[in-house]
C-alpha cells in the first residue's frame, strides 16, 4: 500500500471509531481471534485426517463438513483483519512481522489450492492411507498455520 493510501485509510471515520471507543478494536480483534480459530481448527482437522488420524472417517465426507466452516469463517476474518489493518496500516506495512503473516498466509492458500487441484481428486481411491503427496503438503498446512497464529502473537510485541 501507498503511504497516501496508508494515510488515506487510516483517517476512515471506521479507523477513527476502532481508534476511539474503547471496546470497538478489542471485539473485532476478538472476532478476529473467533473466526481464526475456526479456520485453523477445521483445516487442522482435515489435515490430521489426511495425516491418518481418525481413519474410519471417509476424507471426502470429512471435508464436505469442514470446508463449509473453513469457507464461513473466512468471511468472518477478513472484514475484520481490514477493519484491524485501517486502525494504523503504515505501521503494520513497516512491521515485518506483519508481512511474514501475510506471506504465510498466501503459501497456506496455494498449499491449500495445490493440493486439491492435485493429491485430493483422487482421495475417494486412497485406502487406509493417504499418498505421500497428500501427506506433505498436510504437513506444511499444519506448520504454515502454526506459524501464522505465531506471528499473530508476536505483532502484540514488535
Amino acid at each position: 500500500m501507498l503511504p497516501d493510501a496508508a494515510k488515506l485509510a487510516a483517517s476512515l471515520p471506521l479507523a477513527q471509531a476502532m481508534r476511539e471507543h474503547a471496546w470497538l478494536y478489542p471485539a473485532v480483534e476478538t472476532l478476529h481471534i473467533v473466526g481464526f480459530a475456526v479456520l485453523v481448527g477445521a483445516v487442522a482437522m482435515f489435515d490430521l485426517r489426511v495425516l491418518g488420524f481418525g481413519r474410519q472417517l471417509p476424507v471426502k465426507a470429512l471435508a464436505r463438513h469442514l470446508l463449509p466452516w473453513s469457507a464461513g469463517s473466512i468471511l468472518l476474518v477478513l472484514p475484520t483483519g481490514l477493519l484491524l489493518f485501517v486502525v494504523d496500516p503504515a505501521a503494520l506495512l513497516a512491521n515485518r512481522v506483519f508481512l511474514l503473516k501475510l506471506a504465510l498466509i498466501l503459501l497456506a492458500g496455494l498449499n491449500a489450492l495445490a493440493f486439491h487441484a492435485g493429491p485430493y481428486r483422487q482421495a475417494d481411491a486412497w485406502a487406509q492411507r493417504a499418498p505421500i503427496r497428500a501427506s506433505l503438503h498436510a504437513l506444511l498446512s499444519l506448520g504454515l498455520w502454526i506459524a501464522v497464529i505465531a506471528c499473530g502473537r508476536l505483532l502484540a510485541y514488535f
